[in-house]
């Protein structure tokens, strides 16, 4: 009886997701696992389905707003991939639990920078988005190229592991190393999110580890909730955006750390 409501959990979490440039599965989990009482393999697996779709839905408005860069997001692609399939094979053989703490952790880390960084550099760029930036200057720099496909492989192993679109750690790494607006990254995010999921969910389908029909349910929210979020966040300041993302990803390392303490 409680699937009724999964369309609209659904909506809201695609909203959530596709403003700040998450896949939602950090929502997603949880929800599968504590009201569902799916287990962890299977909840991880039913949300990069859930994913494929909201990243599909994010990108095609995104698209129309020309905010994605579509050859850094291919080049990233490269990394997550693989780094996808892996994680969706050691949810297999790795202890859980050891994992779901060191990402926890290292989540909380990754939101403090974010915040930290906002607070005490709010340049023009960080307000707009934009300060000239470009994708051609981007790729001018070989370091944040390099820096950003190599870090990009764990954002593509969380995916795998934990059921995420990858995220949670693509955004970071965008603004962090790559040094690239708010508004470009959440974009492109939802862009390079396709690719991840997909791999991941082609290892968990072997693995017997989707619920197709949990995915219809939440898909029917998600698809019109990422829409929302995509308009939405083209509203918000590149400022504000990191702070709501901040607020996220506190959030989930607190859930992640609970979880597994």
């Amino acid at each position: 009886m409680m699937e009724i409501l999964l369309p609209l959990l659904g909506f809201l979490i695609g909203t959530v997701a596709s403003m700040v440039g998450v896949g939602g599965g950090v929502f997603i989990v949880p929800l599968l696992t504590l009201l569902y009482e799916f287990s962890p393999s299977e909840a991880v697996g039913t949300s990069l389905a859930t994913i494929i779709f909201t990243s599909l839905a994010s990108t095609a408005n995104y698209s129309r707003q020309k905010r994605i860069y579509y050859k850094t997001g291919l080049i990233l692609a490269l990394t997550t991939v693989p780094g996808a399939f892996l994680g969706a094979y050691l949810t297999s053989i790795i202890e859980e639990r050891l994992l779901g703490l060191i990402f926890g952790l290292f989540i909380f880390f990754i939101a403090l920078r974010m915040i930290f960084k906002l607070s005490f550099s709010r340049t023009k760029q960080s307000h707009t988005g934009k300060g000239g930036h470009s994708e051609s200057s981007l790729f001018e720099s070989r370091r944040k190229i390099s820096s950003g496909v190599a870090l990009s492989f764990f954002g593509g192993l969380s995916s795998g592991l934990l059921g995420i679109g990858g995220g949670s750690l693509l955004v970071p790494i965008m603004v962090l190393a790559m040094k690239m607006p708010m508004h470009i990254t959440v974009a492109t995010s939802m862009f390079t999110m396709i690719f991840t999921s997909t791999s991941g969910v082609v290892q968990h389908f072997r693995q017997g580890n989707i619920s197709f029909m949990y995915v219809i349910l939440l898909v029917l929210g998600t698809i019109f909730g990422a829409q929302l979020g995509a308009y939405t966040s083209k509203k918000i300041s590149g400022g504000n955006l990191r702070t709501i993302f901040g607020i996220v990803l506190v959030i989930v390392s607190i859930r992640m750390i609970l979880k597994y303490v």
